[in-house]
């Protein structure tokens, strides 16, 4: 059965309870389901309890960072597509289970609202999730996740993960965030020079990332072993996006293209130009065991600042895309 909306009144009992005046509101969002809309000083955001999904981050110098598609369904069963969906306890398909869930299952689940407050100049917003008789069928170990978001000048996002149980276990997980740029045959990434890739594109063949990474064709990559600083720069809204990562060791790019653009009912043709996927991450041999009793936090921190035409680097001195 699909939810087609929160309750009006827990809505109200939340804002009532977690709201802040001029800060921080709980409201009713698209399809009626809660969020919460933060106003700081110098930036606007919005996170829905559906998934623990950020949507939005509007600096107010550089506009939204984040992309969401206009044909995105806003349902009980299904992620919302674009913004920044959480994968975990698995990363795209489940081995040897191709009926459960892609990304696992956190992002379509229901988050409780644990916290709302003011950091600075900033404001953070804190839910959390746990195992449960409906998590189990699709993985049975108890577990509770944390997702942190910050938003001020800078957008952090914090996913932290605890093993409250008696048996150890091994999961995947990413902050899948889509960049949204003018167009995505345009902007180019730094910061994966000489890395070694996983092409899923190609067979999963291993390759290595020569020059700045480009866009054109589509994308489905994992960096392999990254954990510093990415730059993401785009000559048409003449921006830079920058990424720090914190506890993971995998970055996974992504676009779809043209072809499968066309194909997903909840993004539409020629969408696939208005975003970049830089998912931090620690999928595939880089996954993360947790004993009893320990927990585990991964991080993005994300800054977008506006440069003038003559600071975006030189085009046509970076080199095209090139695997070795």
């Amino acid at each position: 059965m699909k939810r087609t909306a929160d309750s009006a009144q827990d809505i109200v009992d939340l804002d009532t309870r977690f709201g802040i005046a001029g800060a921080a509101r709980v409201v009713s969002g698209n399809n009626g389901l809660a969020k919460v809309v933060v106003s700081a000083p110098d930036s606007q955001g919005e996170i829905y309890l559906h998934g623990a999904h950020v949507t939005s981050w509007v600096r107010k110098s550089t506009g939204d960072v984040l992309y969401v598609s206009p044909s995105s369904l806003w349902e009980d069963g299904g992620a919302i597509r674009g913004g920044v969906p959480v994968s975990f306890p698995w990363f795209a398909d489940k081995a040897n289970d191709p009926a459960a869930p892609a990304h696992g299952f956190v992002r379509t689940k229901a988050w409780q609202l644990d916290s709302i407050k003011i950091d600075g100049a900033a404001v953070t917003v804190s839910l959390f999730t746990e195992s449960d008789e409906e998590t189990r069928k699709w993985w049975p170990f108890d577990f509770r996740v944390v997702c942190r978001a910050t938003f001020g000048i800078q957008l952090k996002i914090e996913l932290t993960v605890t093993n409250p149980g008696t048996l150890p276990f091994s999961f995947e997980e990413a902050l899948h965030a889509y960049f949204r740029v003018g167009n995505a045959e345009t902007g180019f990434v730094r910061g994966l020079e000489a890395t070694e890739f996983i092409d899923k594109t190609d067979q999963h063949t291993i390759k290595t990332q020569s020059g700045d990474l480009r866009i054109k064709s589509e994308t489905d990559s994992v960096y392999l072993n990254t954990q510093h600083q990415l730059e993401l720069f785009d000559p048409v809204l003449e921006r830079r996006i920058t990424i720090q990562k914190q506890n993971s060791y995998t970055t996974v790019v992504w676009n779809p293209w043209a072809e499968k653009s066309c194909l997903m009912g909840d993004l539409g043709a020629d969408r696939w130009k208005d975003f970049v996927c830089l998912e931090t991450s620690n999928v595939s041999p880089f996954a993360v065991k947790l004993n009893p009793g320990q927990q585990h936090t991964l991080a993005a921190v994300v800054e977008a600042n506006l440069l003038a035409g003559s600071l975006l680097p030189n085009s046509a001195e970076t080199e095209p895309n090139k695997y070795l």
